[in-house]
């Protein structure tokens, strides 16, 4: 059967012969053509990393973040289609704020994450909307559940993750991220990890200019989702720069 979706790809509640759907597929390209974000579960907490492509100097710095608060406790990154992202964020806080409003105690991540991935998969359904250009990644942390990390795609479907990886370099960064013992690492420890897998995996040739965002959540900030200390993330570059640098000097010493 073929693979094209000539005739089956104008409308996303339509199946193709061999049971594909097309916009669906489309929506995932949409993810692909995004810069790369990273999430990483260690033993206190989650921590988030974005590539944020900038493609004019005359943008101000720190527009359009890819990184988003969706409660106190609640943090959320994104790759894909930014507007679509937003509208999502939208969503998650709505139904955060929501749930402390009824029951007046923090919403817990899978029941977000199932609230959200349900509004994703509504977009799936039927011909006059289409799916969500967009990848997202929830992460928490309290004391009753410890560190949790929640990851959906465009077709709304979440699986619980140690390490995840979205955009246009996922595959090699999924690559670094399995060479990392998560479960036994600190969130200061895979901040800079998640620093230097972004660096690692940036193409300098077709985007080269960037903007690192990181944030964390864990037991060392008492559950709280926020930006790193501006140290935390200078050192952080620092790292990743200077694991590069050893990475090119190794190659060098290979050729030669």
């Amino acid at each position: 059967m073929t693979s094209i979706g000539t005739g089956y790809d104008l409308y996303a509640s339509q199946f193709s012969p061999d049971g594909r759907v097309f916009q669906i597929e489309y929506a995932d390209k949409a993810v692909e053509n995004s810069g790369t974000a990273v999430g990483i579960r260690g033993k206190d907490g989650v921590v988030f990393a974005v590539e944020k492509i900038v493609t004019s100097k005359l943008y101000e710095k720190g527009a359009n973040r890819r990184i988003f608060n969706l409660d106190t406790h609640v943090g959320m990154a994104t790759a894909g289609v930014i507007a679509d992202s937003r509208q999502l964020a939208d969503i998650a806080s709505d139904e955060a704020a929501s749930y402390r409003s009824d029951y007046g105690s923090p919403i817990p991540l899978a029941y977000l994450q199932q609230r959200v991935s349900t509004y994703m998969h509504a977009y799936t359904l039927y011909s006059s909307i289409r799916p969500f250009g967009s990848a997202i990644m929830l992460g928490s942390w309290t004391k009753d559940d410890g560190a949790q990390m929640y990851c959906m795609g465009p077709n709304g479907v979440g699986y619980g993750y140690w390490g995840y990886a979205a955009g246009k370099a996922k595959s090699s960064a999924k690559t670094e991220l399995e060479k990392l013992k998560m479960a036994d690492m600190t969130c200061a420890e895979l901040i800079k990890e998640a620093a230097r897998i972004i660096y690692m995996v940036h193409d300098e040739v077709k985007d080269k200019m960037f903007e690192l965002e990181l944030s964390w959540v864990g037991e060392f900030n008492n559950g709280v989702h926020q930006k790193v200390p501006e140290d935390v993330h200078t050192e952080a570059e620092r790292f990743a720069k200077a694991a590069m640098e050893e990475d090119s000097d190794s190659d060098d010493e290979d050729m030669s």
